[in-house]
């Protein structure tokens, strides 16, 4: 982990939504970050304007990608970037999903708007590895068709006879879609999954992460077994500013990813 920011060159950008843009990475120069695991994040700096805590959407190291929306100052610097730009990064930081936990389980991702980011390199890892885990299920909801990250991507998952299993739901449908309407939970009332032998991994807002696990804690998933990621809480990394303090957790130091079982009644105190 370094704490001084790497310069990394801008090689790739292009749009997801009309406010989302993803960014691929390579190291400016010898120096490099640590690699990254599905989950981790990096502050990414634009120079001049600030820095922001990222996950990472996909790993190709030393090159990373990193999907940005565009909802302040930094974040849409970042968006503006383009080929040959450079930015500052630090990191790793966090911990991740860990996949090597949920050997030989099957898998329930379950991702709400830009949410899919932090979970596309898990969905990637497990795919590369299809004899480590068993039935892997992608849930994925957003609030219009123009707000799904990854479209083509999803496109492709969700035509597959194998794996993954992909299902994609949105609030408020165009006229042209012809999927599924509804918030991402009910797509939990049409797959199939076995609570003693799944691993769920969820990220999204706030509200989706808490219907969603307690949902599937009620279907009989153990808390522990639960993964989500908060990540939308932080901001320095270091655990200086406390902006991400939940109890006595400190996500950027204990999280972003961590277990239901350790967050569900820190997170009920903020619903008072």
């Amino acid at each position: 982990m370094t704490d001084v920011p790497v310069p990394y060159r801008v090689t790739r950008v292009w749009p997801e939504t009309a406010d989302t843009a993803s960014i691929a990475l390579a190291p400016a120069g010898a120096a490099t970050l640590a690699p990254l695991v599905p989950g981790q994040f990096a502050m990414v700096y634009a120079f001049g304007v600030g820095e922001i805590p990222v996950s990472v959407s996909r790993i190709d190291h030393p090159e990373v990608v990193h999907t940005v929306r565009s909802v302040g100052p930094v974040s849409a610097a970042l968006c503006a970037l383009r080929p040959g730009d450079q930015v500052g990064l630090r990191g790793p930081f966090g911990t991740g999903w860990d996949l090597g936990e949920a050997i030989g389980q099957d898998l329930l991702v379950v991702a709400g708007g830009i949410g899919l980011a932090p979970l596309r390199p898990l969905v990637l890892a497990a795919l590369a590895a299809p004899h480590a885990y068993g039935h892997l299920n992608l849930l994925v909801g957003a609030r219009s068709p123009d707000d799904l990250v990854y479209a083509r991507q999803l496109r492709v998952w969700a035509a597959s006879r194998g794996r993954p299993h992909c299902a994609v739901t949105v609030d408020r449908p165009s006229p042209a879609w012809h999927g599924r309407v509804g918030v991402v939970t009910t797509l939990l009332n049409r797959t199939r999954f076995t609570p003693g032998d799944t691993t769920a991994f969820v990220c999204g807002p706030e509200v989706m992460i808490r219907v969603t696990a307690r949902e599937l804690v009620h279907r009989g998933l153990p808390p522990h077994r639960i993964r989500v990621s908060l990540e939308r809480n932080m901001r320095c990394a270091t655990g200086h500013c406390g902006h991400c303090q939940l109890g006595g957790v400190l996500l950027c130091r204990d999280g972003p990813v961590i277990g239901w079982d350790r967050v569900d009644s820190l997170l009920s105190t903020r619903e008072l």
